[in-house]
């Protein structure tokens, strides 16, 4: 079966949600629509450089609905150690099974194409692979190595699995000094054993506060999707509970429903009430916040990077 093939055959690709009952999948509000991507161009080079790399991106794995501005700029997300996940998140279009062995080559071949597509900032995320000892820890550090040895100038993003809460993946992996390192806590914690069953809420939450306490430098990062049941009241707790972890930027997007046997959209949250979540993501401190329909961890990565940097060093200028 060609990759193709098994991106299209969603029985195969997402056997453990068959049984569940089809959800209707609505129709998506104005604010929602996208362009379908253009296959030419520079949309084409990106395509083009992640096929001839033999690479994953979880722009294509995880449908995403910004591919098509992303790669028409030349970024792209690489997804590392495969497009099989060891976990079954109810809202996730990934690839659900037995992950195939680590590609010990796949670092590098990460690097080499973030010096060919010239990138100033990479996101490199990964399926949870909860098969690997080290939850995938040291695969992690040799793609941050590797990008630094081959493409200096790239700045490095991670979105790493919670290493199922083990300190010493956690800790060697920061200590790998990513410019920025990204965990998603995805939804609010009365949410997680229909949403999140594989991942724990406080787990995710202890990863970040731990990447602080051992690199106080390193940027950290979470994400959060609305639209799954939510209320505005547990938003504002994870916000509290992000900040008690020091977590320095916030992304909250829309939740869109990959297929008919994932957890359905509960709302289409309005940009209006978007705009009022990130008001007070910043009124709780912090230093960055992207809070938008369309708002994904990786969406304006480089751009949003650059203005975490500024708002640090703003500050850092403004303290006593």
């Amino acid at each position: 079966m060609t990759y193709n093939e098994k991106l299209l055959d969603r029985t195969k690709r997402h056997p453990e949600k068959q049984k569940n009952p089809d959800r209707p999948m609505g129709k998506k509000p104005d604010w929602i629509k996208v362009k379908a991507p253009s296959p030419t161009g520079i949309y084409q080079e990106t395509k083009d450089i992640v096929k001839s790399m033999k690479l994953t991106t979880v722009c294509e794995e995880a449908g995403c609905p910004n591919i098509g501005e992303c790669w028409a700029k030349s970024h792209a997300t690489f997804m590392i150690m495969g497009e099989i996940c060891t976990r079954a998140c109810a809202f996730c279009n990934v690839a659900t099974g037995k992950p195939d062995a680590l590609d010990t080559w796949e670092p590098t071949r990460v690097a080499k194409a973030c010096k060919e597509m010239k990138l100033k900032h990479v996101v490199v995320t990964s399926v949870d692979r909860d098969d690997l000892k080290d939850g995938g820890a040291q695969h992690f550090i040799k793609t941050i190595q590797e990008i630094r040895r081959l493409s200096p100038n790239t700045t490095v993003e991670i979105l790493p699995g919670d290493f199922r809460g083990d300190f010493d993946a956690i800790d060697m992996v920061t200590n790998a000094k990513p410019d920025v390192f990204n965990h998603n806590l995805e939804t609010v914690p009365a949410l997680y054993p229909t949403i999140r069953p594989g991942a724990r809420y406080f787990r995710s939450l202890r990863l970040l506060e731990r990447v602080k306490e051992v690199d106080p430098t390193i940027f950290t990062k979470s994400g959060l999707m609305v639209g799954l049941g939510e209320t505005n009241e547990q938003v504002a707790q994870v916000m509290d509970d992000m900040r008690a972890a020091n977590i320095d930027f916030i992304t909250i997007g829309q939740y869109l429903q990959p297929t008919p046997k994932h957890a359905p959209v509960d709302r289409f949250v309005h940009p209006d009430d978007f705009k009022k979540l990130e008001k007070m993501a910043y009124a709780k401190g912090f230093l960055m916040v992207s809070a938008s329909p369309l708002t994904r961890s990786s969406h304006h990565a480089g751009d949003d990077f650059a203005k975490l940097k500024a708002a640090r060093e703003e500050k850092i200028a403004k303290a006593p």
